[in-house]
């Protein structure tokens, strides 16, 4: 035993990094907590803000269409026991649910948590945890010591093995320049626009419930209220005439007062421009073609079609890619495999990618130095006879 102790030990200094131990210099063996609130981003940004919600959707209901596929050594499984686990993760969620909901967190907060659930050292189930409730608490090889799961006043540690990073707990996050642990969200890159979007939004649903119109001044002659019949008065008014319902009530003057509407209107103050203008920024960090979320005068694509090309082929796919390789370098290993084990998944049922799958073929056709199998092979499909010509 303690010759294996210290044998690790000498893997663990060879292997760490010279500036490693730094990054978790004040607080190894502490839980770090994530550097913004996730529960206030999800509300305000996502309950709250119709972009946002519509982005976080397109995004994880496009990495949720996907179909995920099998392969070992080229060739595609479908009796695996991952591919069982792949289709059905947990009792609770299918691939497709699965997926939408680990999307969806790594949009709204920058970090994605997958437990794995292991009998005998067989993956028999996985499980979404929610990012608000993980912490990780920083090892001293640069690496996590172990995540700790919270909920309320008890809590679960889940170690990491120091060595390898192994561990039940895959942890996924995008880049944040300024912390080593966590991830940032593009919710955090588009706060201003949305709390901009919310303000114009709240100041239209107050017009809207003051009748419709801005408010006006109530001129009266001089000298003719105190200051309680004034505040008594102004009660009186926002009664009878404040409101949807009181809206086209008549209105009553006696005689010197007068009614004059202030000149000032949502219009003058461009609220609806700059409403467009915030959700352009939102669906810019998110990386959504405006088009896609309803901002009117967005011309930057021709079409809907090509809109929803380059939302793949420049957000969902990249994403899509991250989560594929982080399952192949975490999951998969846990399979024993005769050859090449791979988690993929298939680009030629997804609808949005026909133009680029069109192109390809057409390059393929054209080139005249290819056989026709060659050709055969490149698009998907088997070789026929006579075809090793060019």
């Amino acid at each position: 035993m303690w010759n294996w102790f210290q044998k690790s030990q000498k893997e663990l200094e060879v292997k760490e990094s010279q500036v490693a131990h730094l990054i978790a210099a004040k607080n190894v063996g502490k839980p770090v907590w994530t550097p913004r609130q996730f529960d206030q981003l999800a509300e305000e940004g996502y309950q709250k803000n119709v972009i946002v919600y519509r982005c976080v959707s397109l995004i994880a209901g496009g990495i949720a269409s996907v179909p995920w596929e099998i392969h070992e050594n080229g060739e595609t499984l479908c009796a695996h026991p991952l591919e069982k686990l792949i289709r059905a993760p947990n009792p609770n969620q299918a691939l497709a649910r699965f997926m939408e909901a680990l999307s969806g967190y790594l949009m709204l907060s920058g970090n994605a948590y997958i437990e794995m659930v292991q009998v005998e050292g067989e993956p028999l189930e996985l499980h979404l945890l929610r990012p608000d409730r993980v912490r990780v608490i920083p090892g001293i090889s640069g690496v996590p010591e172990a995540y700790e799961y919270r909920v309320g006043s008890f809590s679960r540690k889940i170690p990491v093995n120091p060595l390898n990073g192994a561990s039940t707990i895959l942890h996924l996050k995008t880049f944040h320049p300024l912390n080593d642990w966590y991830g940032m969200s593009p919710l955090e890159a588009a706060a201003h626009a949305i709390d901009q979007h919310n303000a114009v939004g709240g100041h239209n649903l107050a017009v809207l419930q003051n009748g419709g119109r801005p408010s006006g001044a109530l001129i009266l002659p001089s000298g003719t209220l105190t200051s309680s019949q004034r505040q008594a008065l102004k009660e009186d008014f926002r009664d009878f005439y404040q409101g949807g319902p009181n809206a086209g009530n008549i209105f009553v003057l006696e005689g010197e007062w007068d009614w004059k509407e202030l000149s000032i209107s949502p219009k003058d103050l461009d609220f609806i421009e700059g409403k467009y203008l915030s959700a352009r920024e939102i669906a810019q960090a998110f990386g959504v073609p405006a088009m896609l979320v309803g901002v009117p005068g967005e011309a930057t694509f021709s079409n809907y079609r090509e809109a929803r090309y380059h939302l793949w082929e420049d957000t969902i796919l990249p994403l899509l890619e991250s989560i594929k390789t982080e399952l192949n370098r975490w999951l998969v290993p846990c399979f024993a495999s005769q050859g090449k084990l791979e988690l993929t998944y298939d680009t030629d049922s997804i609808s949005a990618l026909t133009p680029r799958r069109e192109g390809h073929w057409n390059k393929i056709a054209q080139a005249n130095f290819l056989t026709i199998n060659e050709k055969r092979q490149a698009v998907g499909y088997a070789p026929i006879e006579g075809g090793d010509r060019v």
